[in-house]
């Protein structure tokens, strides 16, 4: 009767949060445009129009063609379509944000909850390490790291990731002060379970909702920390179109051939106005706060 009591008080208190999400027009708007993004991304080759204009492909005749009917979004330099460009550059951009994001937080986290959960030396040099992490703006340490070895859209993934979980860490570790001191806490002690079991069974579950309402919202940043190595050089080389080099390619060709550049940094601004929008939302669906 009491399970069946608290599985009925969870329902309904899932209902509210649904319709209370649901009333957020804005985070309605941000999961549309998440939803079209990632689909985009998914079935890029098949909707894409010019499959052959990824990569290397040249024709002249159409270089730096303006917006037609037959490419809405022009033609570059290299007369490729302009629209099948950055349709697949939505593949680029994101397969960077998840991988960057997937690091961060797997090693972020990890290393917040043994920090919170051990306390003393553990927590010390874990902690001092992060912070000195924390001091170095995420792209001035990706410009080092891409600079100094070969710069390629896996090298500027690493680039950005070896300097994402600090943010994680930082975050799980001060939730975890705080729960490794509830009630379920003491009771797996009490019980006998080990320390990883209680870090990664008991404490980590209840953490579920920070991580995937930070994981959102840093996705955006991610994208633009990526577009912004593309557009220096740095990131993703020629031809594989990714948002930033587009912009950096097209720029050469202000202001006359605009649309490359213009159309590019609209794909850039959706998607991260989108990630942002549905991380407001997940913020105020699961009550959190972040950083």
């Amino acid at each position: 009767m009491i399970n069946d009591n608290h599985r009925k008080e969870q329902k309904s208190e899932l209902k509210r949060a649904l319709l209370r999400f649901s009333r957020d027009r804005l985070s309605v708007v941000g999961l549309v445009l998440v939803l079209v993004v990632v689909l985009v991304a998914i079935f890029a080759p098949v909707i894409v129009p010019y499959p052959q204009h990824v990569g290397n492909y040249i024709d002249f005749s159409q270089a730096d063609a303006p917006p037609s009917w037959q490419h809405p979004f022009g033609t570059d330099e290299q007369g490729r379509d302009v629209l099948t460009r950055i349709l697949y550059g939505s593949r680029v951009s994101l397969m960077l944000g998840v991988v960057v994001i997937s690091m961060g937080a797997v090693i972020g986290v990890s290393l917040g909850l043994i920090a919170g959960y051990f306390g003393g030396i553990i927590e010390l040099v874990i902690m001092r390490i992060t912070e000195i992490f924390l001091a170095i703006p995420a792209i001035c340490l990706a410009l080092v790291v891409s600079a100094v070895l070969s710069p390629s859209l896996y090298v500027s993934m690493m680039a950005i990731g070896f300097r994402w979980w600090a943010g994680y860490c930082k975050l799980i570790y001060g939730e975890t002060l705080s729960i490794k001191e509830e009630d379920f806490v003491e009771v797996a002690r009490t019980l006998g379970f080990s320390r990883f079991h209680i870090i990664f069974k008991e404490i980590l579950p209840n953490l579920t909702s920070v991580i995937l309402v930070k994981s959102t919202l840093d996705v955006a940043y991610a994208i633009l920390t990526g577009a912004a190595l593309g557009f220096l050089g740095l990131g993703a080389q020629p031809p594989t179109p990714e948002w930033g080099t587009i912009i950096s390619i097209g720029r050469e060709h202000l202001p006359k051939v605009w649309w490359s550049s213009v159309f590019g940094g609209l794909a850039i601004s959706v998607t991260v106005l989108g990630f942002n929008l549905l991380g407001d939302g997940l913020r105020d669906f699961f009550d959190v706060e972040i950083e």
